[in-house]
C-alpha cells in the first residue's frame, strides 16, 4: 500500500477577519460611485450607528480556502497503486454457479462461499451464485482481479472484506463485471452494500463494473474508498459510493444512481477525515438525497460532474448538489448541477478558484454559512432562489453569472434580522459579475464595497426591493456607476453601451426590472452610458461618484432587512 499525500495548515479560528478590503461600505436604493482619482465615496443608512463591523467580522473560517492547502490539512488516503502487485503472482479463482474452484491454500470454499484468507492476488472469473469473502491477516494486501466475473449474492454483500490490511479490486481490461447484493439486511448487519470493506478499499484497471446495491448501500469502505479507474456503474437504494474515512475519485468513468447520497463520506470524529475529493474522470450523479455528502470538506480539483438531486430544481425534495460540514474548495473541473435545495452548501465556508459551474436550483445557488469566496473561476446560475449567499461573500476574480428570483448575491448571517447593521460584508473587488433578480440584486445586512471588477445589476420590479441595498454602509471606491431608470420582464434583451458606442455589457434577464446599475474600474466617472431594452428607445445615464436610486434621486436610506431565506 502507499499513504497518499493529496497534493493539493489545518482550519484555524480567527477571532477577526478583514474582508472589507478597501474603505468603509454603503447603503440604498441603488449604487454609490466613484473612481479611483476620487478617493473614496460612503453612504450610510439611518439606522447604522457604527462602521466597525464593517472592516473586521468576527467568525470562524479557513486560513486558506483554496484547494490544496484544505486538502493539505487532512489526512493521507491510503490506495493501492498497480505498481505494489504483480498479474504474474495472481491465483485463479474459477466461478461456476453455485459452486466454485481454485487450487490455492490461500482460498476455501464452502458452498456458494468463496473465503480468501492470505495475502496476494486472485484473479476470478465466471459466475457465482454467492458470495467472495476476504478474512485476512490485518497486514495482508489482497488484489481481486475481476477478469469477466459475475457474483450475486441473495444472503447479502456480494464481495465482503472482512478482515486486511489494504484490498484493492481490478477490472481487467476489455472485461464486464458485475456484483449484487441481497434485497434487504438485518438491522444489525456489518456489511449492507454490494461491495462492502472493514479496510482501505482501492479500485482501478480499464475494465468495466456494474454495480447493483439492491439492499443499501453500492461500494462501502469504512476507511478510506479510492476510484483510480474504471468504467462504474452504481445503482444503489440508499448511498452509492462511500468511504466513511474518505472518498477519492482520481479518474475514470462513474455512474451512480442513488436513493440516498450518490457519493459520500461521513466520519465525523475525526476533522482530518470525512472528506470527498475528485480530481479527475467522467462523473455523472443522480440522487433522491444529496449528490455529494461530505461531513468535513468536499474538494473538486478536475474532472467533469453532472448532478441530478432529487429530481432537480423543479423538484422540492430538499435534496443538494454539494454538500459539506466544513470547508467546499472548487479549484478545477466542469460541474453541472440541478438541485431541488442548493446546489453548493457548506456549513463552514467556500471557496472557488477555477472550476465552471453551471447551476439550476430550487434554492439557493451557492450558500456558506460562513464565508463565500470567489477568486477565479465561472459561476453561472441559470435558476434559483437567492443566487450567492453566505454571511461574508468576497469576489476578487472569475466570471459570474447569477439569475435569482429573490435576492441576486446577499451577505446574510443565520441570526440577522431588523433593519441595524448585523456586520456581513459583501466586497466585489474584481472578476465580472452579472446579476437579475427579483428581489435586491446585491443585498447585506451589514455593509457592502465595491471597489473593482465590472458589475452589471438588472432588477427589481417591485418598490420595496432595491438594486443595491444593505443595512449598514456602502462605500465604492476606485470605480464608478451609471444607475438607469429601465424596465422590461424576463426574457429581455438589456444592453449597456459607452459615450463610443461600444457595448459593454448585454444581458438576457431573468425576471421583470426596473432599474440597471452598471460600474466598474473601467467605468469613468463623467462618461455617459446608454441601456435600451430589447432595442426600444434608449436611456442614458452620468457615470458618477454619489449614491443614486434606479428612480434617478438621491440614495439612501433604510436597508432591506435581513436578506431571503436560510436553512
Amino acid at each position: 500500500m502507499s499513504r497518499r499525500r493529496l497534493t493539493l495548515p489545518r482550519r484555524i479560528a480567527l477571532a477577526a477577519v478583514p474582508l472589507a478590503l478597501t474603505g468603509v461600505v454603503l447603503a440604498g436604493c441603488a449604487v454609490a460611485a466613484d473612481t479611483s482619482s476620487a478617493g473614496t465615496s460612503t453612504t450610510q443608512t439611518q439606522t447604522d450607528t457604527s462602521t466597525e463591523a464593517t472592516t473586521e467580522t468576527a467568525v470562524a473560517v479557513d486560513s486558506d480556502l483554496a484547494a490544496e492547502a484544505v486538502l493539505a490539512a487532512n489526512a493521507d488516503t491510503t490506495v493501492v497503486r498497480d505498481d505494489e502487485w504483480s498479474e504474474s503472482d495472481a491465483v485463479d479463482i474459477v466461478l461456476d454457479g453455485d459452486s466454485a474452484s481454485s487450487d490455492s491454500d490461500a482460498v476455501s470454499i464452502d458452498g456458494t462461499t468463496v473465503t480468501i484468507t492470505e495475502a496476494g492476488v486472485f484473479r476470478l472469473n465466471g459466475d457465482l451464485d454467492g458470495s467472495v469473502v476476504v478474512a485476512a491477516p490485518d497486514n495482508a494486501q489482497v488484489v481481486l482481479i475481476l477478469d469477466d466475473a459475475s457474483i450475486s449474492a441473495s444472503g447479502g454483500s456480494a464481495i465482503d472484506v472482512q478482515t486486511a490490511d489494504d484490498v484493492a479490486i481490478v477490472l481487467a481490461a476489455g472485461t464486464a463485471n458485475s456484483v449484487a447484493d441481497a434485497d434487504a439486511y438485518a438491522d444489525d448487519a456489518d456489511a449492507n452494500a454490494a461491495i462492502y470493506a472493514d479496510t482501505d478499499l482501492t479500485i482501478s484497471g480499464s475494465g468495466a463494473l456494474e454495480v447493483s446495491g439492491n439492499g443499501n448501500d453500492g461500494i462501502t469502505s469504512t476507511d478510506d474508498l479510492v476510484i483510480l479507474s474504471g468504467e462504474i456503474t452504481v445503482d444503489a437504494v440508499d448511498d452509492g459510493l462511500r468511504g466513511k474515512d474518505s472518498l477519492v475519485i482520481e479518474g475514470g468513468t462513474v455512474t451512480v444512481d442513488a436513493g440516498g447520497d450518490a457519493l459520500k463520506s461521513d466520519q465525523d470524529s475525526d476533522a482530518t477525515q470525512g472528506f470527498v475529493a475528485i480530481e479527475g474522470g467522467e462523473i455523472s450523479l443522480t440522487s433522491g438525497d444529496d449528490a455529494i455528502a461530505a461531513a468535513t470538506d468536499a474538494v473538486v480539483t478536475g474532472g467533469t460532474i453532472s448532478i441530478v438531486a432529487g429530481e432537480g430544481q423543479s423538484s422540492d425534495a430538499g435534496a443538494k448538489g454539494i454538500a459539506a460540514g466544513a470547508v467546499i474548495a472548487l479549484d478545477g473541473g466542469e460541474v453541472t448541477i440541478s438541485s431541488s435545495d442548493d446546489a453548493v452548501h457548506s456549513d463552514g465556508s467556500v471557496g472557488i478558484g477555477g472550476a465552471t459551474l453551471a447551476i439550476s436550483t430550487g434554492d439557493d445557488g451557492v450558500h456558506a454559512e460562513q464565508v463565500l469566496e470567489i477568486r477565479g473561476g465561472t459561476v453561472e446560475i441559470a435558476q434559483s432562489y437567492e443566487g450567492l449567499e453566505a454571511t461574508d461573500v468576497a469576489i476578487s476574480g472569475g466570471t459570474v453569472s447569477v439569475i435569482a428570483s429573490d435576492d441576486g448575491i446577499n451577505a446574510a448571517g443565520a441570526a440577522a434580522g431588523g433593519e441595524a447593521d448585523s456586520g456581513e460584508t459583501l466586497v466585489i473587488a474584481g472578476g465580472t459579475v452579472t446579476v437579475t433578480a427579483g428581489g435586491d440584486g446585491l443585498d447585506s445586512n451589514g455593509s457592502i464595497t465595491l471597489s473593482g471588477g465590472t458589475f452589471a445589476l438588472v432588477g427589481p420590479a417591485n418598490g420595496g426591493e432595491n438594486t443595491v441595498d444593505a443595512n449598514g454602509t456602502i462605500a465604492v471606491d476606485g470605480v464608478a456607476v451609471a444607475t438607469v431608470s429601465a424596465s422590461g420582464s424576463a426574457g429581455s434583451t438589456v444592453v449597456i453601451t459607452n459615450a463610443a458606442g461600444d457595448v459593454v455589457a448585454s444581458i438576457e434577464a431573468g425576471s421583470s426590472f426596473s432599474g440597471v446599475v452598471y460600474g466598474g474600474a473601467d467605468v469613468t466617472e463623467g462618461e455617459t452610458y446608454t441601456v435600451t431594452v430589447d432595442g426600444g428607445s434608449a436611456v442614458s445615464a452620468t457615470a458618477s461618484t454619489t449614491v443614486q436610486s434606479a428612480m434617478g434621486g438621491p440614495g439612501g436610506g433604510m436597508g432591506g432587512g435581513p436578506g431571503g431565506r436560510r436553512p
